[in-house]
């Protein structure tokens, strides 16, 4: 039977992302060799460059789809729906944990590998994390205005909910002693405890 025009395209171009994500996690983007990515697939190398200029462009990529997922989970989310300050911020560790649990290979390359970033591509996923904490910085300030949070640095305070957030993925495991529903509420009883609030 023939193959469908652009099926294999379809196939191995994901692959080649999943791939360059597990290496890149496992090894570090400097170790890793596009050689090292195409063994992994199953191809040439040669073949790689059907599917990625090169490998910084995947590694912008992945950072990329990585952002740009979150701030849709987030977006989707909120759903138009108006509550307290804290009901945001609820929400807010909710959706950022439920993106970031099950993935903990793009969330180690997002913040482990920004170094590797050439400086257009920095500033492009810079401005997508910028983009995320002033939609938590802005609850915050809510809160502040409202009287529900008593903080003094919105940004100091943004800031630490965001880096707790994002060590759990560091070492959260799916059969660990804690249930992911547990978990959240842990998380969402600090960052309340953060900002003030009762």
């Amino acid at each position: 039977m023939a193959r469908t025009t652009g099926s294999h395209s379809q196939k191995t171009g994901p692959k080649v992302t999943q791939a360059a994500q597990r290496l890149f996690a496992q090894y570090g983007y400097a170790a890793v060799s596009m050689r090292q990515i195409a063994a992994e697939v199953g191809v040439q190398v040669g073949a790689l460059y059907n599917y990625t200029p090169d490998k910084q462009s995947l590694l912008f990529s992945l950072m990329q789809e990585h952002m740009s997922g979150l701030l849709a989970a987030w977006k989707s989310q909120q759903g138009g729906a108006k509550g307290t300050a804290l009901e945001a911020l609820m929400a807010f560790v909710h959706c950022h944990m439920q993106y970031h649990l099950p993935r903990s290979e793009a969330v180690f390359i997002a913040y482990m590998e920004l170094r590797n970033l050439t400086a257009d591509n920095f500033g492009q996923i810079e401005k997508l994390r910028k983009t995320y904490e002033d939609a938590l910085e802005a609850i915050i300030k809510t809160g502040i205005q409202t009287g529900e949070f008593e903080v003094t640095d919105s940004k100091i305070v943004t800031l630490a909910i965001i880096g707790m957030l994002k060590e759990v993925s560091t070492w959260y495991r799916p059969d660990g002693r804690l249930s992911d529903v547990a978990l959240i509420e842990q998380y969402q009883t600090m960052a309340r405890q953060l900002v003030g609030a009762p």
